[in-house]
């Protein structure tokens, strides 16, 4: 059966789509391949409306703020993120700062993003350079990669300054937004302590990116912490959203709100799964992280996408060998090697 999609037509970049009274759905543009990013705004009574993420700092993006804020009968008054990627929190420092209202992210969240902005002040990159050795890219790849480092801003460029103060959202918390209630649930893997929101009332889930319909999240292993299980983190805290209704809304971050939380959370699991089984498979001789990225991708990766790409592969196979069906070996060129032991 396919997901439900609701019957609303896409918004424009910058225009206001009720989704049902005092929800209202707004899309920004990104200048990625994924060229949008989905936000809502929430009646919050007489103080204005909470904003549930920000969008990519970008001149078109402020320009787009700038025009909503002088049609908006009312101010925004609480600001949300539900994780630190830049196309969700890259305008929060703006918005928080254009309304002098309160911050809400969580704890791991907010600082995870304080420190990636800040960039690497000075510290060598020779362990970006080990990572990119231990999935198997080459000497060529790794030296255009360390030159696109030295030249660019990093995330500052993509998020405005981050405030100094928030407000800590955990799991269980309920987050009053005008005459409502909405609890916090916590998703990990894509981010370290992602932010979904449920109104009980309403039957309405704010997904962010944890459940996505049509795409699925990236769940990366990255440079800074190379044996993380990422995989695992989102495998595990995937199934509890099953215990919401089964008719609930879900307003995702990406592509359109829908109905099916149960059944798309299954195909996640599904989707994750066939991959683990088919890289036991291919994994019989041992592989390095880049020789496996064909298993798992069947498009043509550009620079931005093999970013991902990478990250997610090792992923995969980190959580195949701290699960126990693969070994995890290195060899002269500073290459992991995975080899299966059993099959998934």
């Amino acid at each position: 059966m396919d997901l439900l999609y609701i019957d609303k037509a896409i918004p424009n970049a910058g225009e206001l789509k009720e989704i049902i009274p005092g929800i209202f759905w707004l899309r920004m543009p990104l200048p990625f391949d994924l060229d949008h990013i989905n936000l809502y705004l929430i009646d919050d009574g007489d103080a204005g409306y909470a904003l549930i993420d920000t969008g990519i700092s970008t001149a078109k993006v402020e320009s787009l703020w700038n025009d909503i804020c002088s049609r908006l009968d009312k101010p925004i008054s609480k600001v949300i993120v539900t994780h630190l990627h830049p196309d969700h929190i890259g305008m929060a420092g703006f918005l928080v700062e254009k309304f002098r209202v309160p911050f809400y992210m969580s704890h791991a969240e907010y600082f995870t993003a304080r420190a990636l902005s800040a960039g690497p002040r000075g510290a060598s990159d020779w362990q970006d350079d080990e990572y990119l050795a231990m999935c198997g890219m080459s000497e060529d790849y790794i030296g255009k990669a360390k030159a696109r480092r030295s030249s660019s801003p990093g995330l500052s460029q993509v998020i405005r300054p981050i405030p100094i103060q928030f407000e800590r959202l955990q799991a269980g918390d309920l987050l009053q937004i005008g005459n409502s209630n909405w609890r916090v649930h916590i998703g990990r893997g894509h981010s370290p302590e992602h932010v979904c929101l449920y109104n009980e009332e309403t039957k309405i889930l704010i997904s962010g990116d944890h459940v996505l319909p049509g795409i699925s999240p990236n769940i990366g292993v990255y440079s800074t912490e190379p044996n993380a299980n990422t995989l695992k983190m989102y495998l595990e805290t995937l199934p509890p959203f099953l215990n919401l209704p089964a008719d609930t809304l879900v307003l995702p971050s990406h592509k359109q709100p829908f109905y099916g939380l149960h059944q798309r959370i299954n195909e996640l699991m599904s989707h994750h799964k066939a991959h683990l089984k088919n890289l036991t498979e291919f994994c019989e001789s041992g592989k390095t992280i880049q020789s496996c990225l064909k298993v798992l991708f069947k498009r043509d990766l550009n620079e931005h996408n093999m970013f991902f790409a990478i990250a997610e592969a090792f992923s995969h196979l980190n959580y195949l060998y701290f699960e126990g069906y693969c070994s995890r070996d290195k060899n002269e060129h500073g290459q992991y090697i995975f080899t299966s032991i059993k099959q998934f």
